[in-house]
């Protein structure tokens, strides 16, 4: 097994994985995603690589940035694949995002877990992260705005 940095022509699995943790994207979305994602010093993608090239996981990560609190790593997002779960491949994933976070400077990771994982609830609990806070997300769906000219 080998954790490396996605590179663009991974997209495909990774759109795979994703689509198993239950957000499926097309490749045209996942390709321009991960193109904004992996130019960007403050994100990272790391993947599991098993013998032969096939990708069993991946992890995402990004300094955050508020204006009342100092920097934070969060997590954007972490899968293992069905056959690969329980086998230690999220915990190194997860232990290299660590490493990239105190490599970045950032002394504090945030995950958010949706509360119906219970698994993944166990597993960060098992990788010493505490529930911190409960709260509600919100959110608005709307139509992109396309590009305006500007008048003066």
């Amino acid at each position: 097994m080998v954790i490396r940095p996605a590179r663009p022509e991974d997209v495909a699995q990774l759109a795979e994985l994703a689509a198993e943790l239950g957000y499926p994207v097309s490749a045209s979305e996942a390709t321009a995603y991960l193109a904004r994602i992996i130019s960007s010093a403050d994100h990272t993608v790391l993947v599991a690589e098993a013998e032969g090239g096939q990708l069993v996981g991946w992890i995402h990560a990004f300094v955050a940035r508020r204006v009342f609190v100092p920097e934070f790593a969060e997590l954007g997002g972490l899968v293992v694949s069905g056959p690969n779960r329980r086998s230690g491949i999220a915990s190194q994933l997860l232990t290299r995002v660590e490493e990239w976070a105190a490599e970045v400077g950032c002394p504090v990771i945030r995950i958010r877990s949706n509360s119906h994982r219970q698994e993944a609830d166990a597993f960060y609990r098992r990788s010493g992260y505490i529930a911190a806070k409960t709260q509600t997300v919100f959110e608005k769906r709307f139509e992109r705005l396309s590009a305006r000219p500007t008048t003066r």
